[in-house]
């Protein structure tokens, strides 16, 4: 298919028509089959998202980013400059763990209102910015492999199978987030967000874990009160 601007904005902007319930059910549980069976896929997908949050709030705070790292084990880190202390090393800090969630939750709000190839083409814009800024060659393949997926679907997937996807990505993000927060707390590494944050604070760590764990949840619980009820109206 030859390349067009204009027909790639016509199809970023067009609307797609909301799947039936029977088909919101299935792909939500594609996607917690995923987070079940294909954990490794799923984990890296939620740690795209954490380095995402960090990066974005660092660059929001005042922080200047000077580089991401994807790790073959599934972690991530993101390094940024500015001051060792203050709001601004707490908000980035506290970003990570909640960024999947909360972009699960706003996926979800564009997915209600029929903007799946939106969603698409914005997770494009996403990976493209990250791409910039990856460190190592682990990351740059995963990235790569992200982008050019993505970027297909935007421009030769039909609007149904589009929906799809992005159904898949949003249930992904939205019942995976628990899982790291539940990690982390039982590995108690010093090197773990939550640590950092009890040194910058001198909160518990504990406590910001019960913050990531409760953040997470509630955006599980909002992103299905808009993406379930029409698979509620199914009893």
């Amino acid at each position: 298919m030859e390349f067009s601007w204009p027909e790639l904005i016509d199809r970023v902007l067009a609307v797609q028509p909301v799947p039936q319930p029977a088909t919101v059910a299935v792909l939500g549980a594609v996607a917690l089959g995923l987070v079940i069976i294909a954990w490794p896929l799923t984990r890296m997908i939620i740690t795209i998202a954490h380095e995402a949050g960090h990066a974005g709030v660092a660059l929001v705070t005042g922080r200047r980013l000077t580089g991401i790292r994807l790790h073959s084990d599934t972690s991530g880190l993101t390094v940024s400059r500015g001051r060792p202390r203050g709001p601004g090393m707490v908000a980035t800090l506290l970003a990570g763990y909640l960024a999947p969630g909360l972009l699960g939750l706003g996926a979800a709000l564009l997915l209600a209102s029929g903007r799946a190839a939106l969603l698409i083409a914005l997770l494009v814009v996403a990976l493209a910015a990250m791409l910039v800024m990856i460190r190592n060659l682990f990351g740059l393949l995963v990235l790569v492999i992200g982008l050019a997926g993505t970027a297909a679907a935007v421009w030769y997937l039909a609007p149904l199978h589009q929906s799809w996807v992005a159904y898949v990505l949003t249930w992904t993000l939205l019942l995976a987030a628990p899982r790291p927060v539940l990690e982390s707390a039982r590995q108690r590494s010093r090197q773990s967000d939550a640590a950092q944050l009890r040194r910058l604070t001198g909160v518990p760590t504990w406590w910001w874990t019960s913050v990531f764990l409760v953040g997470t949840l509630a955006c599980l619980m909002l992103g299905l009160g808009v993406l379930a009820p029409g698979v509620l109206r199914l009893g």
